[in-house]
């Protein structure tokens, strides 16, 4: 699992930086947040490479109460995030 801090600022100006890896830092404009079933998820484009598509990430709290953005790593969550995102771009 992948797990990056966000700060409210970052929240705020719809730019997330996240590190891959390997080190190396992207940013991310974000687009929306959508709650399902009580979860929020951020749904995320690439500046560098918007044509790759999002990037969607749970959003929860560290131990420290700090907001996170984690990697969706159950794959029948993931289907029920997919499946929801695509209704809703259906209905754009």
């Amino acid at each position: 699992m992948i797990v990056q801090k966000v700060t409210a600022k970052a929240m705020e100006e719809n730019i997330i930086t996240l590190v891959d890896e390997t080190g190396v830092e992207h940013e991310f404009a974000l687009l929306e947040i959508v709650e399902i079933d009580e979860v929020s998820y951020a749904v995320l484009l690439p500046r560098e490479a918007p044509e790759e598509g999002v990037v969607v990430l749970k959003m929860g709290k560290d131990s420290d109460g700090e907001d996170v953005l984690m990697s969706i790593d159950d794959d029948d969550e993931f289907e029920k995030v997919r499946e929801v995102l695509e209704d809703l771009a259906e209905e754009e």
